[in-house]
C-alpha cells in the first residue's frame, strides 16, 4: 500500500524559508514522478514542482520558479525548498504522483506566511 505523509509546514514571516518533505512508502513512490501540489482556501489545487524517480528534470509552476528547489533522496522522501516566502504561498502543501491519483492524497502539511 503507498502512503504519502507530508510534514514540515509552520507559521514563517514573509522572506523566510522552510524545507517541506514526503516521505513515501511502496515501489510506487520509488519509480514515479513525484510531485508537490497546493491548495489555499476557496482556491483550487495546484501543482507547484515535480521531480522525476531518478531525481532529474524537476520543473516548477511560473509562481514559485525561481524561489524553490525540489529533491529527492533514493529511496523515500521528496523535499521542497522555499524560500522568500510570500503571503501568496500560505496553503496546504501535498505530495502526489504526476499526474496525481485520488488515492495517494495525505492529509498535506500547512505553511502559513504572516507577519
Amino acid at each position: 500500500q503507498v502512503q504519502f505523509v507530508e510534514s514540515g509546514g509552520d507559521l514563517v514571516q514573509p522572506g523566510g524559508s522552510l524545507r517541506l518533505s514526503c516521505t513515501g512508502s511502496g515501489i510506487i513512490f520509488r519509480v514515479s514522478t513525484v510531485a508537490w501540489y497546493r491548495q489555499s482556501p476557496g482556491k483550487q489545487r495546484e501543482f507547484v514542482a515535480g521531480i522525476s524517480p531518478g531525481g532529474g528534470n524537476p520543473n516548477y509552476a511560473d509562481s514559485v520558479k525561481g524561489r524553490c528547489t525540489i529533491s529527492r533522496d533514493v529511496k523515500t522522501t521528496v523535499f521542497l525548498q522555499i524560500d522568500s516566502l510570500k503571503p501568496d504561498d500560505t496553503a496546504v502543501y501535498y505530495c502526489n504522483t504526476n499526474p496525481p491519483r485520488n488515492m495517494y492524497w495525505g492529509q498535506g502539511t500547512q505553511v502559513t506566511v504572516s507577519s
